[in-house]
Order: C-alpha cells, then sequence, then structure tokens
C-alpha cells in the first residue's frame, strides 16, 4: 500500500510557554517535529509529505533544508518522500483541508491519507505497522487510540479548564468505553475532505479528523496504540519524551553491531592561491596538486567509511585517470559513498577528522568544515571533530611541501535513525 501524509504545524502552542512554537522546541538533539516527521520520511510507504504551516513561521525552511541532507534511511537506499508545505488556517481542521487541497491531482478519491500532530514526537514504527494494518482493507479508516486509564473528574464550575485555578468537582466518569484518541489517524482522502468541507460550511470545527467524519454519522475504528505516543503541551512533557527516546535508542543500540574505519591522504602543494579543506575554500600561499580539488580531509573521510564498510578505498572508486573527477568537488565522493553505505544498510554514528600541516591555520575556518561535514553525513555537528597538528617541522610536512589528514569513522549496522545531540 502507500499512503500520504498530512502534518498540521500552524499552531502557536499558546500553553507552551515559550518564544517558539512546541514543535519547533530542541528535543535530543533535533526539534519536536522533526522527531514527529522521521517515522514517515524513512518509511517506504509514505508517498508525501504536506506540512501545514502558519503564515509567519520562520524556522521551517532551515529544517527542511537539514531534513533534506538528512540520512532517512529507506530500502535500496531510496530518497525519502518529498516535503510541500502550505499555509494553514486558524483552527487545526482548517490547516488540514488547505494540506488536503495540496494533494488535488495528486490523491484518488479512495487514497489514504494520515494525520500526525507536530507535537507527537514519540511515535513507535509498531504502532505505525498495526495501524496501517488494521485499516488498510477498511472502507472509512481510524485512528490510534489508548484506553482512559485514569479515574476521570468532570468539573462542576464550567466547561473551560485552568490549570491554576482550584475547581469542585460535580461527579465522577465512568471510564470504562472511554479513550484517549492519538494520532496518527488514517483515512480515504474523499471522505476526510467531504467530512471537512460540510464541518466548514456549518462553521464547524473538528478538534481532530475522527470528530469530521462521526458528524458525517461514520463510525472510525480505534486502534489500540501506545501510551508512549504523547503530545508535547507544556514544557516538562519533553522530559518524558527525551526519556522516551532515549530507552528506545538503547533497546536499539543492544541490537546493533558498530564498524570502525580509518583513513588517511595526501597532497603535495603546487601552484595556487587557496586549498580545499573540509569542503571549505582556504586562502593559502600555495594550491595543491591533485586530480580532484585535492580535499584531503575528505579523501580521508572517504577511504574512513569505505574501509568501515569493507568497501575497498577511494582510488577504487575515483580513479585519478577517470576525467569524470577532473576537478570535482569532494563533497561529490562522500555524497557518492554515503549512497554505497545505505546500499549494505550502514549509517554513520560520527567521525573524527585530523590535518596534518604546517599551514594553513584552521581556527576561523574550523566551525565551517564542521558544519558542512556534519550535513554531508546526516548526523550533528556534535559528532564530528576537526582537529589540526603539525610534525614539529619533521619529514615532508614540517618542511612544507604538502598536506595530509587522517580520519576515523564509526558506522552502525542498523537503518535506524539516531539522536542528534
Amino acid at each position: 500500500m502507500r499512503y500520504w501524509l498530512i502534518m498540521p504545524a500552524a499552531g502557536s502552542g499558546r500553553r507552551f510557554g515559550a518564544a517558539s512554537p512546541k514543535q519547533y522546541a530542541p528535543l535530543e538533539g533535533r526539534t519536536v517535529i522533526e522527531w514527529a516527521l522521521h517515522p514517515f520520511l524513512s518509511d517506504p510507504r509514505c508517498a508525501g509529505v504536506v506540512v501545514a504551516l502558519a503564515p509567519e513561521d520562520r524556522e521551517w525552511a532551515g529544517i527542511a533544508a537539514r531534513l533534506s541532507l538528512a540520512a532517512h534511511a529507506r530500502p535500496g537506499g531510496a530518497a525519502p518522500p518529498p516535503l510541500t508545505a502550505v499555509a494553514g488556517g486558524e483552527h487545526r481542521s482548517l490547516s488540514v483541508r488547505q494540506a488536503l487541497q495540496a494533494l488535488a491531482g495528486r490523491c484518488a478519491a479512495a487514497d489514504w491519507v494520515l494525520v500526525h500532530d507536530a507535537a507527537r514526537p514519540c511515535l513507535d514504527g509498531a504502532d505505525l505497522d498495526r495501524l496501517l494494518g488494521a485499516l488498510t482493507s477498511h472502507a472509512l479508516g481510524g485512528l490510534l487510540a489508548t484506553p482512559a486509564a485514569d479515574t476521570l473528574k468532570r468539573s462542576g464550575s464550567g466547561s473551560t479548564v485552568d490549570v491554576d485555578t482550584h475547581r469542585p468537582v460535580a461527579e465522577t466518569v465512568d471510564r470504562t468505553a472511554l479513550w484517549r484518541a492519538l494520532t496518527p489517524q488514517m483515512f480515504r482522502y474523499g471522505k476526510l475532505c467531504t467530512a471537512l468541507d460540510a464541518a466548514h460550511a456549518a462553521q464547524r470545527f473538528p478538534t481532530d479528523e475522527a470528530q469530521a467524519l462521526e458528524w458525517q454519522g461514520e463510525q472510525p475504528l480505534l486502534i489500540a496504540g501506545a501510551a508512549s505516543n504523547l503530545k508535547i503541551t507544556a514544557a516538562e512533557d519533553l522530559i518524558l519524551a527525551a526519556a522516551i527516546l532515549r530507552s528506545r535508542e538503547a533497546g536499539k543500540a543492544q541490537d546493533t553491531q558498530m564498524r570502525i574505519g580509518s583513513g588517511f591522504d595526501v597532497h603535495a602543494f603546487g601552484p595556487g592561491d587557496f586549498v580545499m579543506l573540509g569542503g571549505v575554500r582556504i586562502p593559502h600561499s600555495r594550491g595543491v596538486i591533485a586530480h580532484s580539488d585535492g580535499d584531503v580531509l575528505l579523501h580521508a573521510l572517504c577511504d574512513a567509511l569505505l574501509g568501515a564498510a569493507g568497501l575497498g578505498d577511494i582510488g577504487q572508486h575515483f580513479k585519478d585517470t577517470d576525467p569524470r573527477w577532473r576537478g570535482a568537488d569532494s563533497r561529490r565522493f562522500v555524497v557518492e559513498v554515503l549512497a554505497m553505505l545505505r546500499e549494505q544498510g550502514l549509517e554513520v554514528a560520527n567521525a573524527d577528522l585530523t590535518l596534518l600541516a604546517e599551514a594553513p591555520r584552521l581556527g576561523a575556518h574550523r566551525e565551517a568544515m564542521r558544519q558542512g561535514i556534519a550535513q554531508l553525513l546526516g548526523i550533528a555537528p556534535a559528532c564530528v571533530n576537526i582537529k589540526a597538528t603539525t610534525t614539529e617541522r619533521l619529514g615532508f610536512l614540517g618542511r612544507s611541501e604538502g598536506i595530509a589528514a587522517q580520519a576515523v569513522v564509526l558506522l552502525a549496522e542498523s537503518p535506524a535513525w539516531r539522536p542528534r545531540s
């Protein structure tokens, strides 16, 4: 099967109490919305993603760029589904309808659409599989939900609840048949469009998609989901979400084998006025002699990645006799090597690179190199280390006849997305 994902993310999150909306709050090295999107970006059944944003949103562009560089492993190294952004509305249901409209012409009436909250970062893949498996042949659809576990009370002083105000209890509510609605919620495209249009025409704004279908006399199915699929509402919810994600990753790590690789590269100095290091052009009194751009840091990195994967060395894959690589940007080599790793279900955990040279000095360029390499590898800058040393004026490096680099990398034998920190 295939499905389309809609993520309403136009809310301001007033109850969250922070300068930025809750979907952009940092969580285990990424933002909440990045965690919320991940199960779908790495799922081969997802045909495309539409995110509905507030008109004044200034943060999504940077996140979208980062997501396009991150390694969301799909079988066979397939690219993640395309991301589309649309303007949302004043209410959640209006945002969802805007996103549905963006799928017009791509979605048939019977196609499946999943709607998932941008503030739910802990959806487990098993829950997603359970939802899809239970509803694939259903005519309407349904939603993940969990039975109400706590004793429920109805306030006796009105329907609006202010958590900072004491209120008397009117009654205890029978929880036997009560469930907490979660997301994703999954419905046929045509039925969901029709239900939302009818609600909006009557000036009614459902709080979730299932309610819109209920108003049409439909009965969505409840699919049991995990209580860990929590929604970030208050700042303290981030603590629990972080604990869930860390626990999940720790469990994966127990079943994951690690691979270590090392690489080394050297180039002689020659005519020129700059050198390329880590993808950054650095002014220098000399250039390097090389078939490509001579970026020793990235060449050493490629050798380390290939070595850890048992795939030989850079010279086997990018021959210096091949005209395709004459003057080539070495970042292309890294991208090609990462594609080879994905074919083997491998991902980069961290990289440690060392430049060996009397000059140039890296101080002013180190952070740009670190950020650029992290983007290439799809990991956090904190997982990339760059350092430099000299040979105390010994040997060809000490005589400033050339420049060298070495790299050490750690790969994980798992397609799972790792926390960024």
